[in-house]
């Protein structure tokens, strides 16, 4: 019994992944390749991708956004939880290290779940809203540079229907968040999402420590907001 969430050292944390992890040997392998990549930590750790995969599955989610792709684990990921018609809209700005995801994509047989579009996200996501597409996902990941998470967010919230889903990632920022001493623009940032989805009536949200901190963000009914 424990009355707060366990300290994982290394022997209990492979003792976690040995007892719950299914990762599929594709994405396995996608995992090994990025751990060549420059920035390399900004992979987010397989029981993450499993763990979104099954909130993605648990909500029956179609219609996907991910706001940075890197090299593709995350999408990957979702778009194999995807039913056939599924697709998910993956934003990033780096056509380099997203060509890694896509030849795993192709391996995977779930290219064509994922619309990859390489421009600034904040304006993919105005593009999206401006094409009528408010209230139409079911889903949103955020996992990009941290001094727009707020304008992610908030394009986010108009694109999910109610009932829908946001998660944000980083969110504990390896321990900066409670470090006095770390006031750079990223620390500041990641402290402010924190604050304003806690405090965000159009939500109910759970701060999950899996990874580096993941914030979900449920869409309420209007009339709850």
């Amino acid at each position: 019994m424990s009355n707060r969430t366990l300290d994982l050292n290394d022997a209990l944390y492979d003792y976690l992944l040995a007892n719950s992890l299914r990762e599929p040997e594709v994405m396995r392998r996608l995992r090994e390749e990025t751990a060549r990549v420059p920035a390399s930590m900004m992979q987010i750790s397989p029981e993450q991708g499993q763990f979104m995969a099954l909130l993605v599955q648990l909500m029956g989610a179609r219609r996907c956004i991910e706001v940075g792709t890197f090299t593709g684990y995350s999408a990957l990921a979702v778009a194999l939880a995807l039913p056939a018609d599924g697709k998910i809209v993956a934003c990033d700005v780096n056509a380099e290290t997203t060509a890694i995801g896509q030849r795993f994509w192709q391996e995977a047989g779930v290219a064509g779940k994922i619309d990859l579009r390489i421009a600034p996200a904040v304006e993919t996501l105005q593009e999206m809203l401006n094409a009528g597409d408010a209230g139409r996902y079911d889903f949103a990941f955020i996992d990009a540079d941290k001094s727009n998470y707020d304008s992610y967010y908030e394009l986010a919230l108009q694109l999910l229907r109610p009932g829908g889903l946001i998660a944000i990632d980083n969110v504990l920022w390896n321990g900066s968040v409670i470090d006095p001493s770390k006031n750079d623009a990223d620390t500041l940032a990641i402290r402010a999402i924190n604050a304003k989805v806690a405090g965000d009536k159009r939500v109910t949200c759970s701060l999950v420590p899996i990874g580096d901190g993941l914030m979900l963000a449920h869409k309420q009914n209007d009339k709850n907001s």
